[in-house]
């Protein structure tokens, strides 16, 4: 069964959202940050502390307004690529090198790739960024082991060209991924992580990969397929 068509008002709305979220956010900041500076007198240390949190709470909001825009100009079909070939395991280095260390706790990427080169067409700033935001979730998703494994296998896409798969989990959803072949349906709308995995699979698709989840509903698990060139 395809995917119903996106409604055209869909992007509009999300635009629109932007802007009016953005406006006063942006008025909000600017004041913590003149009382941070002492710009209406002095602060107490609680005070400071207060300000701080709040000013950090901004931060965030800031960045799900700036994921916002970007999925808004996804689904618009106008975001901007700086396509050429692309070495996909020098892309997924890349986004290992950008995640932020895991708080309390010691979590390694443990990248299983072939040697040398393998060349994509796409933009590897975007594909960086579509990897980083799959491997943080996934990682978040890890109980029992401090390891995450991507594992690189030839593939074929759907049209019988080369194909490089990655599977991505601990080993025992790694086991499950060699096992079972089902690809269901990557589970993007998850707490903690924003709008950024929703943004990853709109990324490696407009790059004609697919991204899929882990059988038996495991969410420390996925696997991405991208067309080698």
């Amino acid at each position: 069964m395809s995917d119903p068509p996106i409604d055209p008002r869909w992007p509009k709305i999300l635009s629109l959202a932007v802007h009016e979220f953005r406006t006063p956010m942006t008025v909000v900041s600017g004041y913590i940050r003149m009382l941070l500076k002492d710009r209406a007198g002095a602060l107490t240390d609680q005070q400071r502390r207060l300000l701080e949190e709040a000013e950090k709470s901004c931060g965030r909001l800031s960045a799900l307004v700036s994921e916002v825009s970007e999925l808004s100009n996804l689904e618009a079909g106008t975001l901007t690529y700086n396509r050429h070939q692309t070495d996909l395991r020098g892309a997924l280095r890349q986004a290992v090198a950008q995640l932020p260390p895991v708080p309390d706790r010691e979590m390694a990427i443990d990248l299983q790739l072939g040697n040398g080169e393998a060349h994509v067409e796409g933009d590897p700033v975007r594909l960086a960024q579509a990897f980083a935001a799959v491997l943080a979730a996934l990682r978040r998703e890890l109980v029992v082991s401090d390891r995450l494994i991507v594992r690189e296998c030839e593939t074929q896409a759907p049209d019988g060209s080369r194909a490089i798969e990655l599977r991505l989990g601990d080993e025992e959803t790694l086991a499950a991924l060699d096992a079972d072949p089902e690809r269901p349906i990557f589970d993007e709308w998850r707490g903690g992580v924003g709008l950024s995995l929703a943004i990853a699979r709109r990324l490696i698709e407009a790059h004609g990969g697919q991204l899929w989840g882990a059988p038996g509903g495991r969410k420390s698990g996925a696997r991405i397929i991208l067309r080698q060139s």
